[in-house]
């Protein structure tokens, strides 16, 4: 089929809003990075940013270190729900608001206080911050109803370096390949199973539970191991290892849903409204003074 064909087919298949919106994120111009990422996570890429999140929010229980650490905290096996649901409130807080805005520097005040009291080296730290990037950008790149373009991939990389800096973290890449190669280094050589580890898994495995059809709730560890496809990392967590049916279903659910997210115009909502994250841990909203964990902060920084 000639290109102006192939153009003109793929025109059929997706709503006008996304193409637009499309065009657009291509185009972005590199300075407005912030912009061109908040277009992508709250309305462009939505869902698929989000599951990218909260998949890279499980990775760090594979890492021994990190898993001893949390679990000593206590936090996430007793409020396993509101930690999860606070680590990504934070992000989007910073996602929607701008780095440097009030709410943002809020934002970013509350993670340097947190991590104040958290043990841990400086690759440990650059790895957690990178895998907020690396894993949803590879996620929505197999997975979602198009690819990333490359000032997407390129605005996502900005935002936590500039992230990273304001959070005095050391050595940060300069381009997405960077970063995931360093990722990809450190997982080689911290990545295997631990007590502590799988203990995180099975206190947060019913966070995902919450959030899927009752019909599929069984089916949750098996699909979590088709999500991570990785036999080593699955290890690690304590899931069962990967099936040729289990990621044939995954793969053919993925392939409706985008077929029919193609069809629909985009969101006129972003995915994500401070103060009101319609979740079961806040279902009246929230102010900021609610998020992050108490047990890892001092309680004058706690009430700051």
């Amino acid at each position: 089929m000639p290109a102006g064909d192939w153009s003109h087919f793929w025109r059929c298949l997706v709503h006008s809003s996304r193409i637009e919106s499309l065009r657009a994120q291509r185009s972005a111009p590199s300075d407005d990075w912030e912009r061109t990422f908040r277009q992508m996570v709250m309305f462009d890429l939505a869902k698929d940013m989000e599951l990218g999140n909260f998949l890279s929010y499980y990775r760090n229980f594979a890492v021994p270190r990190l898993a001893n650490t949390l679990a000593r905290n206590g936090e996430i096996v007793a409020r396993p729900m509101k930690r999860s649901y606070d680590t990504a409130i934070v992000i989007y807080e910073l996602i929607a608001n701008g780095l440097d805005s009030p709410r943002g520097q809020e934002m970013i005040a509350l993670l340097n206080r947190v991590h104040r009291y958290v043990p841990g080296t400086p690759d440990d730290f650059r790895y957690v911050l990178l895998t907020l990037l690396v894993v949803p950008i590879r996620w929505t790149s197999s997975h979602a109803w198009r690819q990333p373009t490359e000032t997407e991939v390129a605005a996502a990389t900005r935002f936590f370096v500039e992230l990273g800096q304001r959070m005095h973290i050391g050595d940060l890449p300069q381009t997405f390949t960077e970063a995931a190669d360093i990722l990809d280094r450190y997982e080689s050589d911290n990545v295997e199973p631990s007590p502590a580890g799988r203990r995180l898994m099975d206190s947060t495995v019913r966070v995902l539970q919450a959030t899927i059809p009752g019909l599929v709730r069984p089916l949750t560890r098996t699909l979590l191991s088709a999500m991570f496809d990785d036999d080593g990392l699955t290890d690690a967590l304590g899931l069962p290892r990967r099936h040729g049916w289990s990621r044939a279903m995954l793969d053919m659910a993925l392939a409706i849903r985008n077929w029919l997210v193609r069809h629909k115009p985009l969101p006129k909502e972003p995915r994500f409204i401070p103060g009101s994250s319609g979740s079961a841990v806040y279902p009246n909203g929230y102010e900021l003074h609610d998020l992050g964990p108490a047990n890892v902060m001092s309680p004058m920084d706690r009430d700051r």
